[in-house]
Formats: structure tokens, C-alpha cells, sequence
């Protein structure tokens, strides 16, 4: 069975564009195969815990800092549950608003809990870092309410899609398409600005 891992990354919940983009994507998708799965991650209700002192110590084992005593290896025995929820799916989804010219800080955290060594990429002092992922693909759906590719400088910059596309090719996730609701306030037809990315988002499933 096909395992989608939606990361709802906006707390706006029935009023987010990202969300109702990533949805359209998904609704489309398993009109055309049923048996997809999808299962939904809503970094505002998850527990996340903090990358405390424990977890940053426990990852520096890896890079010969330190032992794994037994409260790193309880922290990180954390890290690996939740990393495996994310390496068991066959693809992702990410809904993503634009937060300050950048991505929501609870994706952020989430993010730096499982980009973990051994988990989600690999290290050689001499070959330098590697993605662990192999297969796995990639559909991003991201918002802003004043910025748009190609605006002036006053209007913002993007370290939006251009940290997440690094992000997940870092892992090891090369196969990413994206679609774009930006700006969705600074427009002359919001509603209609909305519907077309809605198809946009739809079409992508196909």
C-alpha cells in the first residue's frame, strides 16, 4: 500500500491555503487510487519534544563526542520513534505558509529533531554528507499572503522553498514538485488566484 505522510505545518487549521491546496492534491490522489493511505501531521497538535541537551549529546556520539550513556540513549530512542513514522512513508506532503520570509517554527523544530545521523542522512570526512532516503518523492504546497516569485525586495524574500528544497535534498528526496498560492492577500482576484492554484494543486496528482 501507498503510504502518504501529510506535515501540516499551518495552525490555521480550515482557514489555511497551504492546507486546502495539500488537500485538493490528496482528494485528487485517491480518487485515482483508493488504496492510498494518508497519514496526517499536524505539527501544532503533535507532542514534539525539545532537542534539549540529552539529544544534541546523543547525536554527537556519532561523530565520535561523547558516549551514549543511559539518558542519551533514552533521548534518543525518542528521535528514532518519531523519525520512523516519517522514513515509513512513501511520499510526502507538505503544506507550508510562509512565516517572516520563512518556514513555521514548528516545522523547523520538527525538522531538526528527525535530520538525524544515521537516520536521515550519512557522513564521510572525506565524501562529505549523504541522503539516507532512497525512492521517496516529495509534493510541497506553499503560501504567502505579500510575496511572490519575482517581487521587489520590499515585498520580502524567499528562504521558504528555497530551505525546504535543500532540506529534502539533503535526505535524499530528489523528485519534488510544488505548487505556489503566492501572494494570496496582495492580488487583484483572490478568489480566483485560489481556485486556479486548487486546480493547480489537483492536476499535480495526476
Amino acid at each position: 500500500m501507498h503510504k502518504i505522510l501529510h506535515i501540516i505545518a499551518s495552525p490555521r487549521e480550515d482557514t489555511s491555503q497551504s492546507t486546502k491546496l495539500a488537500e485538493a492534491y490528496l482528494a485528487a490522489k485517491k480518487a485515482d487510487n483508493p488504496d492510498v493511505a494518508v497519514d496526517v501531521l499536524n505539527l501544532w497538535q503533535a507532542d514534539l519534544p525539545e532537542f534539549d541537551g540529552d539529544k544534541a549529546a546523543a547525536k554527537m556520539t556519532f561523530f565520535g563526542v561523547g558516549e551514549m550513556d543511559d539518558s542519551r540513549q533514552s533521548a534518543w530512542d525518542q528521535i528514532v520513534e518519531i523519525t520512523d513514522r516519517f522514513t515509513s512513508a512513501d511520499a510526502y506532503v507538505l503544506s507550508v505558509p510562509m512565516w517572516n520570509g520563512g518556514i513555521p517554527y514548528k516545522l523547523k523544530q520538527y525538522i531538526d529533531i528527525i535530520t538525524q545521523p544515521g537516520l536521515l542522512f550519512g557522513f564521510d570526512p572525506e565524501a562529505g554528507y549523504s541522503g539516507l532516503l532512497e525512492g521517496k518523492v516529495a509534493r510541497v504546497f506553499y503560501t504567502s499572503g505579500v510575496y511572490g516569485p519575482g517581487a521587489p525586495a520590499k515585498y520580502g524574500a524567499d528562504y521558504h522553498s528555497t530551505y525546504l528544497s535543500w532540506w529534502l535534498d539533503f535526505i535524499g528526496v530528489s523528485e519534488l514538485e510544488a505548487v505556489r498560492f503566492q501572494p494570496s492577500l496582495l492580488t487583484g482576484d483572490p478568489e480566483g488566484d485560489q481556485k486556479a492554484a486548487m486546480q493547480r494543486s489537483a492536476a499535480l496528482a495526476n
